[in-house]
């Protein structure tokens, strides 16, 4: 057996594991593959198709707060939990020492002083619209070439944190702590001539950090921009069998059809062991909880039972970041600033955030558009369906027929979205297919329509148009398509 296969297999059986499964019925295999398989008819809405979160989906509402509902099929006594888990999230925390012991602990260094500060209203964050624009729902992963390997991840590439200033940039610091610095953005626009004349403007972004507060950066810098992703249907991404994921995955291309997603396989917070990645725009965490644990440390300087440094993501060489007054208190919260209840409610609640029911999916265009999405092959990536195991203990998840539009691999895009910086087993050329359900309401959730890892896509015309790589063939199929079908096409996705 290959490294590669032997690490994919020892993931795919610890995802089996660290969930609560019910082993799968050899009857229901051909079934699920049927359910799952390509449509041939494009006339009509397939079964089911109204209901992207299957039981779990919730109505459509037409506020803002479209992202922020439960579970459609959550029972009534989890509903508390739920809610307590909505109010940590929402919750804004303060430096120490302060008077409100419950919720100090903040930084010194950190991007955001609440969960939804990022995530607006559960959804996406934006990238700055101008010099004075607030950067909180974006930030900056920093890192150096070379490092540590880690023997049992086959074809991992080691980086390193940035000497001084760590895994990312903190923009903000409590008193006394200087920020660390403000990430620059410059924008270039790009005007792209699609086949029928039609001219539609890409704007090109180039990323620094300026005004550093603790000294030179390392010249070797890698630094990569992050929008804070939406947040509804994680708890379904997470009861995806991993052995439904591998088996999208076709690394060596030997299908021919030009696109190879591999899986990301990283190295378990929690278990300590290799496990597949699933979260985040590289696929960089495993689990819901572990996505969480390193939020609350990277983004607000918080300690919990996976990361349990008072100061987050200060290094060695910020000692009066290390040294200050931190919120840890013996008598309190398990000694940490975030005990492991209230991380285990922000995970349920992250895990329980639905998704809306689809919106015309009947419509003559939506459907003609669902037909050029296939025949362009944005489903060879943007996998519309899968169904979920079955769970104990967790009915909202369990055995759901899903549409998620994601295989959760790593894909080349190539060139145009490169980072350069790489991120366990991810190159600086590949990310992770983003999931589509609920695209078309990012703007009424999050109040901005930009899309991609760094928001520089303003509209879907434009975030299509930035693919490349494995992406290049159904980029140009959309670029050659008259002006109807790409509206139809649009109309598809904005209807997800």
């Amino acid at each position: 057996m290959s490294a590669l296969a032997a690490t994919s297999l020892a993931a795919q059986q610890l995802d089996d594991r660290h969930l609560p499964v019910v082993p799968r019925k050899a009857s229901e295999v051909a079934r699920i593959k049927a359910i799952t398989a390509a449509p041939t008819d494009f006339s009509a809405p397939e079964r089911f198709e109204t209901k992207p979160g299957g039981a779990a989906s919730t109505r459509v509402i037409d506020t803002a707060d479209a992202f922020s509902k439960s579970s459609g099929n959550m029972p009534f006594a989890s509903e508390m939990d739920f809610k307590l888990g909505n109010g940590l999230f929402r919750k804004t925390w303060v430096a120490s020492p302060s008077s409100t012991r419950a919720s100090d602990g903040l930084g010194p260094l950190y991007n955001a002083r609440a969960c939804q500060d990022c995530h607006i209203k559960d959804g996406r964050g934006h990238t700055p619209e101008h010099p004075d624009d607030q950067r909180v729902s974006i930030f900056l992963r920093l890192s150096i070439p070379g490092g540590d390997p880690v023997p049992e991840i086959a074809e991992y590439i080691a980086t390193s944190p940035e000497p001084v200033y760590g895994h990312q940039l903190q923009d903000f610091g409590a008193q006394g702590h200087p920020a660390e610095g403000r990430m620059g953005i410059r924008w270039t626009e790009q005007p792209v001539t699609l086949k029928d004349g039609t001219v539609i403007s890409l704007r090109a972004p180039s990323y620094s950090v300026e005004n550093p507060g603790y000294g030179p950066l390392h010249p070797d810098l890698q630094i990569s921009p992050r929008v804070a992703p939406q947040m509804i249907g994680l708890g379904l991404l997470e009861a995806i069998p991993a052995e439904d994921i591998l088996a999208h995955a076709d690394p060596d291309d030997a299908d021919g059809d030009g696109i190879s997603g591999r899986p990301n396989i990283v190295m378990s917070v929690e278990f300590g062991v290799p496990m597949l990645g699933r979260f985040g725009h590289k696929a960089g965490n495993p689990t819901i909880k572990e996505q969480s644990a390193a939020a609350f440390s990277g983004d607000m300087g918080l300690s919990t039972p996976l990361h349990p440094a008072p100061w987050g993501e200060c290094t060695t060489a910020q000692d009066a970041c290390i040294n200050a007054i931190h919120g840890q208190e013996p008598d309190m919260r398990d000694g940490l600033e975030v005990d492991a209840q209230s991380l285990d409610l922000v995970t349920f609640y992250s895990r329980n955030l639905a998704v809306p029911e689809r919106r015309n999916p009947d419509d003559p265009t939506v459907l003609q558009g669902k037909q050029l999405f296939h025949q362009a092959q944005c489903a060879a990536c943007h996998v519309p369906k899968f169904v979920t195991h079955r769970l104990k203990d967790q009915p909202e998840q369990s055995f759901q027929l899903i549409w998620p539009f994601t295989d959760l691999l790593l894909h080349d895009m190539g060139e145009g979205l490169a980072d350069d910086r790489p991120e366990g087993r991810a190159t600086g050329r590949e990310w992770r297919t983003a999931p589509l359900w609920g695209i078309g309401m990012t703007k009424q959730v999050s109040g901005y329509a930009q899309f991609l890892h760094d928001g520089r896509a303003r509209t879907l015309s434009e975030a299509i148009l930035w693919h490349g790589g494995e992406a290049q063939k159904a980029r140009d199929a959309f670029a050659a398509m008259p002006a109807a079908d790409r509206d139809a096409l649009i109309a598809y996705l904005e209807s997800l």
